[in-house]
């Protein structure tokens, strides 16, 4: 669920889901919940701090948000009543 109920918020969403259950499989995990969002919040630390993205110019996401030097990608969406461009 995204809290504006944009439907660009969605799919940033769902594509964060996408690679929770693609590269870090879990889906596989049968585990209690309070375990599992232990398990969802290390990977979400490997996914920010750990692992490099090709959008990123391969530096991680909190390295590319602390740097000042690369331009961030923003998107502009059609339809939107707002000009303004959602960074991503």
């Amino acid at each position: 669920m995204t809290q504006n109920s944009d439907p660009y918020e969605n799919a940033v969403a769902e594509r964060i889901n996408g690679i929770l259950k693609q590269e870090f499989r879990i889906d596989t995990y049968h585990l209690e919940l309070y375990l599992m969002k232990k398990l969802i919040a290390e990977i979400i630390n490997k996914y920010n701090q750990i692992r490099p993205h090709w959008s990123n110019y391969m530096l991680t996401p909190n390295q590319m948000h602390l740097q000042r030097s690369i331009k961030i990608k923003t998107y502009k969406t059609k339809n939107r009543s707002n000009s303004e461009a959602t960074s991503v």
